[in-house]
């Protein structure tokens, strides 16, 4: 169960920074790099979820289901 609550919270906190760099975007009009910095947070957090993800697979924490028929 608390796998499916940090794979949410990674989700959550990758969305905020999404829309967060949209705002910056539109208020800042490139005159700073708080996008940029927003922007490579949701890389960086994308990037560790999926690590996670998979170092979760092969370890057994995480047991991965194939479509049934």
């Amino acid at each position: 169960m608390w796998q499916k609550v940090v794979i949410i919270a990674f989700l959550v906190v990758i969305v905020y920074n999404l829309g967060s760099g949209l705002y910056f975007m539109m208020v800042d009009k490139g005159e700073s790099n708080r996008m940029v910095r927003s922007l490579t947070w949701r890389i960086g957090l994308s990037i560790a979820l999926i690590a996670l993800i998979g170092l979760g697979i092969a370890t057994g924490w995480i047991e991965p289901h194939g479509m049934q028929r």
